[in-house]
C-alpha cells in the first residue's frame, strides 16, 4: 500500500506586480492580445473580473491552463502538470517542478508584458511575484480521507514543505492539524507553502487559491510602496522646508508629503475592492478553505500592517499639512503688520507735509 500510485495534478500559481492599473479598453480596441472566454465564478464581484487571454506566440509551454490580466495591474498565470506516481516519488519530483515553472512563468510573463506594456500606467516588469503550488490527487473510493492521513500523512507534510527528509512530529501535527474533510470524503490540506487537495471535483476551487494569490501579491506590494513613500516623508522633513512652501497657492506643497494623501485613497479604494471581491457567505466550503488560505498566506496581517502605514500617512500628512497652514498664517499676520505700518507710515508724511 506504500507504494499506490496516484494520479493528479500539480498546479502552481502565480501572480506579478506589473504596473498601477490596466486599461483593458484600449487593449481591446488595439487587440493587442488574444483573449478567451472566461465565466467568472458567481462569488466574484463585477469590479474584479479580470480578462482571460492567450499566451502570445510562439511560447515554449502547453501547461499554462490560465493567463488573466487584473484591471489593478497584475498578471496571473496557472500552469497544470499532471502525474501518475506514488506520493515518496512526488515528493521529490516537486521540488524540481517547481524551479522549473519559476523560470517559465517568468518568461510567459514577460512575453505578456511586453504586448501590453504601452496600455499599462507606470509599467514595471516585475516589482513582485508570488506563487503558490497546489498538489491535487484523484480520489480513490477505496480510500478514504482518513486511511490517506493515517498512511501517507507524514509524506503529504514533508511534500508541502517541500522537504525531501520527514518533518518532526510536532510540525506534521501542526500541519494536519487543519486539514478540512468535506462530505464526499474528500481532504484539502493548505499550509504556508503549498495545498494538497484529495478531490476529483476541484475545478472551482482553483479561482479561491488564484484569487488568494493576486492578494498577497498586491498587499505586499503595497506594503512596500507605503515603506518607500514613509521613508520618503521622513527624510524630507529632516530637510529644511524652501521657503516657496509657505507662500498662499504656491504650487511648491504639491511634493512628497502631499501626494501621500492621494495614495491613501487610491490604496484604501483597492484594498476594500479586493477584500471584498468574493462573496462566500452562502457556501460553508468555500468559505472554509478562503479563511485557512487569508490565515496560512498571512493575509490579515499584511492588511494590518498597510492599514498601520496608511494611518501614519494620514498622521504625517496631517502634521505636515498643520505646520504649512500654522507659518502661512504667521507670515500672513507679519505682511498685515508691514501693511498697517508702512499705512501709519504714509498717513504720518501726509500730515506732515500738509
Amino acid at each position: 500500500m506504500s507504494n499506490q500510485n496516484f494520479t493528479g495534478n500539480i498546479f502552481i500559481f502565480y501572480a506579478f506586480d506589473i504596473g498601477d492599473d490596466i486599461n483593458f479598453k484600449a487593449i481591446e480596441q488595439a487587440q493587442a492580445i488574444i483573449k478567451k472566454p472566461y465565466n467568472a465564478p458567481k462569488y466574484f464581484r463585477n469590479y474584479h473580473i479580470p480578462i482571460s487571454i492567450e499566451l502570445p506566440h510562439p511560447h515554449d509551454t502547453s501547461s499554462c491552463i490560465s493567463a488573466k490580466l487584473h484591471h489593478f495591474g497584475v498578471l496571473s498565470l496557472i500552469y497544470k502538470v499532471p502525474f501518475n506516481s506514488n506520493i515518496e516519488e512526488l515528493k521529490k519530483d516537486v521540488i524540481n517542478i517547481d524551479h522549473k515553472y519559476q523560470e517559465q512563468s517568468v518568461s510567459d510573463a514577460s512575453t505578456i508584458f511586453k504586448k501590453i506594456e504601452k496600455y499599462i500606467n507606470n509599467p514595471n516588469f516585475f516589482h513582485l511575484r508570488t506563487n503558490y503550488p497546489v498538489i491535487q490527487v484523484d480520489h480513490n473510493k477505496e480510500l478514504t480521507s482518513q486511511k490517506l492521513l493515517d498512511l501517507y500523512g507524514n509524506t503529504i507534510a514533508s511534500l508541502l514543505r517541500f522537504e525531501t527528509q520527514n518533518l518532526s512530529q510536532n510540525q506534521i501535527q501542526s500541519m494536519l492539524s487543519s486539514a478540512k474533510e468535506y462530505y464526499r470524503g474528500d481532504l484539502v490540506i493548505i499550509d504556508t507553502e503549498a495545498a494538497f487537495i484529495y478531490d476529483q471535483d476541484y475545478e472551482e476551487l482553483l479561482e479561491i487559491f488564484e484569487f488568494a494569490t493576486i492578494q498577497q501579491v498586491e498587499l505586499q506590494y503595497f506594503d512596500q510602496l507605503l515603506n518607500k513613500k514613509l521613508n520618503n516623508a521622513y527624510d524630507t522633513s529632516l530637510k529644511k522646508l524652501p521657503w516657496s512652501t509657505f507662500i498662499p497657492f504656491a504650487n511648491s506643497t504639491s511634493n512628497a508629503l502631499l501626494d501621500l494623501g492621494k495614495i491613501r485613497v487610491d490604496i484604501s479604494v483597492i484594498t476594500e475592492r479586493l477584500e471584498n471581491s468574493i462573496k462566500l457567505t452562502g457556501d460553508a466550503y468555500f468559505s472554509d478553505i478562503y479563511d485557512l488560505l487569508v490565515q496560512k498566506l498571512d493575509l490579515d496581517d499584511w492588511k494590518i500592517s498597510v492599514a498601520n502605514k496608511l494611518e501614519i500617512i494620514q498622521d504625517v500628512r496631517s502634521i505636515y499639512l498643520n505646520q504649512i497652514d500654522s507659518i502661512r498664517e504667521n507670515l500672513m499676520n507679519f505682511l498685515i503688520i508691514i501693511l498697517i505700518f508702512i499705512e501709519l507710515i504714509v498717513g504720518i508724511l501726509h500730515y506732515i507735509s500738509s
